[in-house]
């Protein structure tokens, strides 16, 4: 059986998060969005609405939730923060908005509503 790297094990936690949300009833708007390519601005792992609430997802594939909650710096947070703040903007959102973060850890899912 050929290892997995870390590029497509994250690709899988995206997978299994987008799936997780939409059986929530979330309808997923993007996926790796980018804002500002070379600009400091950060890549967003999964934006997905329901109703009147956007939600920016971080997506973190890790041993522990701790480890999970530990990979997400100030300085992503800061970087995710404008990008969601271009985002809004540039669609002229009027609605709620919150940051979560989907921690697959082994085969248990943690959805941390508000987590940044």
């Amino acid at each position: 059986m050929r290892s997995k790297t870390s590029y497509s094990t994250g690709l899988w936690a995206e997978f299994i998060a987008r799936w997780y949300l939409r059986i929530h009833g979330f309808r997923i708007l993007h996926n790796r969005y980018v804002t500002g390519r070379n600009t400091r601005r950060a890549e967003i792992d999964i934006i997905a609405r329901r109703d009147n609430l956007i939600v920016f997802v971080e997506v973190k594939r890790r041993k522990t939730l701790q480890c999970a909650c530990d990979a997400i710096t100030p300085t992503q947070v800061a970087r995710l923060r404008r990008a969601a703040e271009t985002y809004l903007g540039r669609i002229r959102w009027r609605g709620d908005a919150r940051f979560d973060i989907i921690a697959i850890c082994g085969m248990r899912v943690h959805w941390i509503k508000n987590g940044i």
